[in-house]
């Protein structure tokens, strides 16, 4: 995550200039070729510094959020957008659930492997086989990939552009109304990212879900297979993977059927909320959930972390569409890079983070107020709840595509009836 956090904003820049295959392309050869060197790891400081590099050359996540939100018509952002927050999602499960089944492979499957094999003397070398190979499979399919990044000729451009201001004035318009729509005009290119407010407040409160949804990931596994003493389910790395598979796919389903046709009908913001509000009773349930045991215990979990993930991600993808909605094109990869270094800064505090805090709360067992984990998803509770409240204004401002269409009409002919008045006034 440092290392994305350090590179994200200029493999954007990289994207915006040369076109978002490239960057893609060289992602996912990156996976492919530090994610097996990580498997072969003798030491803490080489996979530290494996990993670092892998973030560090891989910008992928940012450029395929810009790319699906140019392959789609508007109507249609909500399902691209959902297509790679869900990728991303179901990653974060499906890589761990991987990781249960498939390390230590000696140990788990004696019958296969021996433990002088080299799957023995490096015992997590299959589970990152098994990503680089899957990765190898993605770099040979993006080079099918068409280009959504097409640069047309500025000075003809600019001399539309004037043509444009010098016809609406013959035509009678105000010279101030054309000035004004020649600066609408000018490319979104000129234009600070950072002084575009609905893109930095939505970039912001990604961060702090995402914040939220690291510790919640590292706290979850922890807790898993932590004792029944400490409060936690006593369960294997299998069991832990078999959960989050069974979350990854219903969080495909939900994200690719259910999701964009929600956001439809009440909007990426409104949907954001209400997955923040149900987030928090449900986390406040996962001790309780800990005092069952048997068929019970793995229905609740299954269905809490299925619940969990889903409205997850769903705060992701409502806020991810307005950010790529507050931008235009040519900004669009430079947006999502600069999206990506302020969420990896966030994401590189949250797993240690999650994982004291729970190491914290388990030595206090007996405490009167809040004791062992509920003071864990207590503390996640908080950070669920700043980040609803800054989804609220005046701290968020949804971009102008936002506003619902019916708004944006009344005030369009509003505008166009002034206009025609001013016009009229200024006949001989």
């Amino acid at each position: 995550m440092l290392g994305r956090a350090l590179t994200s904003i200029l493999w954007g820049m990289i994207a915006d200039r040369y076109g978002r295959k490239p960057v893609v392309i060289i992602g996912t050869i990156t996976v492919v070729i530090f994610n097996a060197l990580f498997g072969l790891s003798t030491d803490f400081w080489m996979a530290i510094f494996l990993r670092f590099l892998m973030g560090s050359l891989c910008g992928i996540i940012g450029t395929m959020r810009a790319y699906a939100s140019e392959i789609c018509r508007k109507e249609y952002h909500a399902l691209g957008i959902s297509a790679v927050s869900t990728s991303w999602g179901i990653g974060l499960v499906i890589g761990p659930a991987i990781g249960g089944y498939l390390a230590q492979p000696a140990e788990k499957y004696p019958g296969v492997f021996s433990k002088d094999s080299l799957f023995g003397r490096f015992p997590y070398l299959l589970p990152c086989l098994m990503i680089s190979l899957f990765a190898l499979v993605a770099t040979v399919v993006s080079f099918w990939l068409p280009e959504t990044l097409h640069k047309h000729n500025k000075t003809n451009k600019d001399q539309s552009d004037l043509h444009d201001v010098a016809e609406g004035t013959t035509n009678g318009l105000n010279l101030s109304e054309s000035m004004k729509h020649s600066e609408r005009r000018i490319p979104n290119s000129q234009k600070s990212l950072l002084k575009n407010w609905p893109l930095v407040s939505a970039i912001f409160v990604y961060c702090v879900f995402q914040l939220h949804d690291i510790a919640y990931l590292e706290i979850f596994s922890l807790w898993a297979v932590s004792p029944r003493n400490l409060g936690g389910l006593s369960f294997t790395t299998a069991d832990v993977g078999q959960v989050l598979a069974i979350t990854g796919v219903g969080l495909l389903l939900f994200q690719l059927f259910a999701y964009p046709l929600v956001e439809r009908i009440v909007g990426p913001v409104m949907i954001s909320r209400v997955g923040a509000v149900l987030s928090i009773p449900l986390l406040a349930s996962y001790p309780y959930i800990a005092m069952l045991s048997g068929f019970c215990l793995s229905i609740a979990l299954n269905c809490a972390s299925m619940l969990k993930n889903v409205l997850s991600v769903s705060i992701t993808t409502g806020l991810l569409i307005m950010q790529n909605r507050a931008v235009a094109q040519e900004q669009r990869g430079a947006a999502n890079g600069i999206s990506m270094s302020s969420m990896s800064f966030f994401k590189t505090i949250g797993p240690a983070t999650g994982g004291s805090l729970l190491s914290w709360a388990q030595r206090r067992q007996d405490a009167d107020i809040l004791p062992g984990d509920q003071l864990v998803f207590f503390v996640l509770n908080v950070i669920e709840l700043l980040g609803l409240l800054l989804t609220f204004r005046p701290f968020l401002q949804e971009p102008e595509d936002n506003i619902p269409k019916s708004k944006k009409d009344s005030a369009d002919q509003s505008e166009n009836g002034i206009q025609e008045t001013l016009s009229l006034t200024e006949l001989p």
